[in-house]
């Protein structure tokens, strides 16, 4: 059996009899004993008007079996597909289109698939869309589905944002990964702390092209943040499109754009200055003054108040030791609490930050190096650095997201030929590099595998100054992540997902999300 267009790719699809015919007075029916049914029916409606042009009655409550045929959404706890949390069931039928599920996720995810079978028009004879009868029972194969976006080295407005929500939502990925501070722009407003968003939010300048020994700069100012509201609203967007929003908020490194604001909280005491130019950068946060850690502390307050999710991020990668080296202040912390180095005076910061989360009901996340002098117990490491991290720590007993750059970090070329890409910070991960990727690493035993929540991947703005060219890096290389994530690993196919890639790309063109059109298949 041929699949139709989908993607990801469902667990089980079975082609049915007959078609729905969807008309613009087909009711919307939902659960009313399901706050989950109600909440995805109102979505199925707003997307069924964006997606397809089908502007359907309000939602309403199930009531008494009408005569005309319905979508109904029901609230169904067993049974395969549907006892997952984010599973469904969905049928569909010439007398009505069912989907069943658990939780919301589970009646979000069954709608993005009805909409995938809707056709692109209606029907020549009239005003209804043909949908082929289907029975599908579906559901993730990892818990973890990320995307990250990086809106410091580049700022994102939030309209942006949403729409790139609106892209993951179609896709079935689960986790937004927000980067919102950096040695190149704080973006994000906290009370206590107003210099953050009045000094570190902005650059004078910006690097043109690859830093070297001949650097140009553009001369123009670049910044701007995020305010409370805004990062509630994004919030509450995301929810109602079953995404969890992660902040990452840097610390100890990639701290310039606040030590410009904060001087003191450096080792030196500046004067610093928001980095203009990009790479690592030797000023970092003071480990040894305890104001550095009183300051992130309240940081961490207001973030944890605008973020409910239980998982947080403090980066913890590519934090120079030189400052610490030569700073009474963190030598004097070693000292005093015994330990052997400035790699371990960095996990005993990440512990601090780890003891605070925990103490609120939430749980750290950090990039690979916060292996590096002892892992924080309950930390949740993310491996960038190839799978070595993901694997040691698991094999220390510690989750883990696997976020490999050779293989997930969508600001690497998209081809060999360089000189016909956009500038990118280099690297080269083609379309069927990405479809290629297995997140469980072959070093893990079978009862270890459980230790991977999934995968993520990357978008680092540092090369990406505009939301168009965002979505070029992304598309159509995050569909094939999000396919990898989904589906089961038996399945994979890459020629038979890039036949359903085909005309699911001109869905992007509708929704107006740019992409790299993908080289035809030899």
């Amino acid at each position: 059996m041929t699949l139709p267009s989908m993607v990801p790719r469902p667990v089980t699809f079975c082609a049915g009899s007959g078609v729905f015919a969807l008309r613009p007075d087909t009711p919307l029916r939902y659960d009313p004993d399901s706050d989950a049914a109600r909440r995805a029916a109102g979505r199925l409606h707003d997307e069924l008007l964006r997606r397809a042009g089908v502007r359907l009655p309000q939602p309403v409550a199930a009531g008494p079996a009408g005569s005309r045929p319905a979508i109904r959404l029901v609230a169904a706890a067993e049974g395969e597909g549907a006892s997952h949390p984010e599973g469904y069931r969905l049928t569909v039928a010439p007398d009505g289109v069912l989907i069943e599920a658990r939780e919301l996720a589970g009646f979000l995810h069954g709608g993005q698939t009805l909409l995938q079978l809707v056709p692109e028009t209606p029907d020549a004879a009239g005003p209804a869309w043909s949908i082929p009868g289907a029975r599908v029972a579906d559901w993730p194969r990892f818990r973890w589905r990320g995307l990250m976006l990086d809106a410091c080295r580049h700022f994102m407005p939030v309209a942006s944002v949403l729409k790139f929500l609106d892209a993951m939502a179609l896709h079935k990925l689960n986790v937004f990964h927000w980067h919102l501070t950096e040695d190149q722009g704080w973006r994000v407003e906290i009370a206590r702390h107003p210099k953050l968003t009045a000094v570190s939010a902005w650059r004078r300048e910006t690097v043109v092209g690859h830093a070297g020994q001949s650097a140009a700069y553009d001369n123009r100012p670049h910044g701007g943040f995020y305010t409370r509201e805004d990062l509630r609203a994004v919030v509450a967007y995301a929810a109602e499109r079953g995404i969890r929003v992660m902040p990452e908020i840097e610390m100890p490194g990639h701290a310039r754009a606040a030590l410009a604001a904060y001087p003191e909280l450096s080792c030196t005491g500046g004067p610093h200055e928001v980095a203009t130019t990009f790479g690592i950068v030797q000023d970092v946060f003071c480990a040894g003054n305890d104001a550095t850690l009183r300051f992130l502390k309240e940081v961490m307050e207001e973030v944890l108040d605008i973020f409910p999710g239980a998982y947080v991020h403090v980066g913890g990668d590519e934090c120079p030791k030189d400052r610490w080296k030569a700073c009474p202040k963190c030598q004097a912390r070693i000292r005093a609490e015994g330990l052997k180095d400035e790699h371990e005076l960095q996990s005993w910061f990440i512990r601090q930050m780890d003891a605070f989360l925990q103490e609120r009901g939430r749980r750290l996340v950090g990039w690979d190096e916060i292996l590096e002098g002892g892992l924080a117990a309950g930390a949740v490491v993310m491996s960038w650095r190839g799978e070595e991290g993901g694997i040691a720590a698991v094999q220390a007993g510690h989750d883990v997201i696997m976020a490999p750059n050779q293989k997930v970090y969508f600001d690497y070329y998209q081809a060999a030929e360089r000189d016909r890409e956009p500038l990118a910070i280099g690297g080269c991960l083609p379309l069927d590099q990405v479809y290629g990727y297995e997140p469980i690493p072959a070093a893990l035993r079978p009862d270890q595998a459980s230790r991977v929540l999934g995968a993520q991947g990357q978008l680092w703005s540092e090369y990406l100054g505009n939301w168009p060219y965002v979505e070029y890096m992304a598309f159509p290389r995050a569909i094939a992540l999000a396919e990898v994530l989904w589906s089961p690993a038996a399945g994979k196919n890459y020629t038979d997902f890039r036949r359903r890639l085909s005309p699911h790309l001109r869905r992007l063109d509708r929704l107006g999300i740019n992409y790299r059109q993908p080289e035809a298949l030899v």
